[in-house]
Order: C-alpha cells, then structure tokens, then sequence
C-alpha cells in the first residue's frame, strides 16, 4: 500500500505519544503535556499514514520559533536560517519499509523553498547507528556535537551529532519569489502557528 503524508489531527496525538515513546533509544520520551505543546507551536507536524494507520511522525521548526530545545538553541546560537527537524519516529513494524524516507522527503520539499538548510541530530549511544547511515545517505553531514543538560537513563551522558544539509534549491526560490511563494495548493504553508515571523534576510 502507499504512503500518505498529511498534516496530524488533535485526536491523533495519544497514537503520535504512544509510538514516540515506543521508538527507544534514538528519541526522547515525551508527556502528553509536552506534546500539546509541541503540537500548538510546531510549524510542522505530519504524519505518515499507511493501511489506515499512523506510521510515524515528523515534528519540525523555523530558526525564528520560540523552541525550548538545547539541541535547536545549538543551532540557532551558530547558525541565522535553517529548519530544525525536532523529532522524527516510525512504528516498529514499519521499519524499513520507506516511511522515515517519505517523511523526509516531504520535510525538505518544505524545507527547501523556505530555508537555506535543514538540521537535526542524531544520538550518539549504542543503537544508533543505524539513524547516523539513515542520515548520511539522506546528504547530511555532521557540524559539531552537543551533550545536552539533560541525563539520560541512569545518568548517562546524552551527546548528539549535530547534522545539517543545504537546500540546493533555496537560493533560487529566495531570488524569484522572495517571501511570495505563488498560491498553489501543494505550497500553501502546512498548518497555522503562532511563531516568531521570519527574517527577510537570504541567510548563509
């Protein structure tokens, strides 16, 4: 069957919390206080649905959005435009099945028209090197790393390879449209937030 990706529903979040927190160790667990909260300010939220189903999930920021994380404050501290991917989960099941690659190549095709480039980070701890090749072959490159204020389980140390990869396509789309992209249905923006507004400047 395909793969649909569309923006999630509010009565989809207890499904989008469950297969968060099911994901192990490549994702931070979640309340469903923090995911209301993630779900009222991200400026993208989409699921991969499949036989009817959630497949996974993809939660994305603008540099400019008041965003909480140590990981997206990294970013923002060295770096003026980028979209940060914040988190980023399949269903077991699903695993190898071409959700987490939908995923991102819908977040870029969004990504690509309205920011130089695209950000995340992937846990350095055993069990992740599968989302470090994942990202390598998406055209990702590490930038740095961070160890994060927080502890994992037991105390351990969480440090993250902080990846970006450039929009190839952003420079053109900044030069002709500038901030009015053409009103078409597949660019209309994904869903209403309250974010900071964007910087008119290209970026670096």
């Amino acid at each position: 069957m395909s793969i649909a990706i569309r923006d999630v529903r509010e009565h989809e979040l207890d499904s989008v919390l469950a297969l968060n927190n099911a994901a192990g160790p490549a994702i931070l667990p979640l309340d469903a206080a923090r995911l209301r909260r993630l779900f009222d300010s991200a400026e993208y939220f989409r699921v991969a649905e499949r036989d009817g189903a959630i497949a996974g999930f993809l939660i994305g920021f603008g540099a400019h959005a008041h965003h909480d994380s140590s990981n997206f404050a990294w970013f923002a501290q060295r770096h003026p435009d980028f979209f940060y991917i914040d988190r980023v989960a399949v269903a077991s099941r699903r695993r190898g099945g071409g959700v987490g690659r939908a995923l991102y190549a819908d977040v870029q095709s969004y990504a690509e028209l309205r920011y130089p480039q695209l950000a995340c980070e992937v846990f350095l701890q055993p069990g992740t090197d599968h989302a470090l090749l994942f990202h390598g072959s998406f055209g990702f490159r590490e930038v740095g790393q961070h160890v994060m204020p927080n502890r994992g389980a037991g105390g351990q140390e969480m440090r993250a390879a902080m990846l970006m990869k450039s929009m190839c396509s952003y420079p053109w789309v900044r030069e002709t449209y500038g901030d009015a992209l053409p009103e078409q249905p597949w660019l209309l923006h994904p869903r209403p937030v309250h974010a900071a507004p964007r910087a008119t400047g290209t970026g670096t």
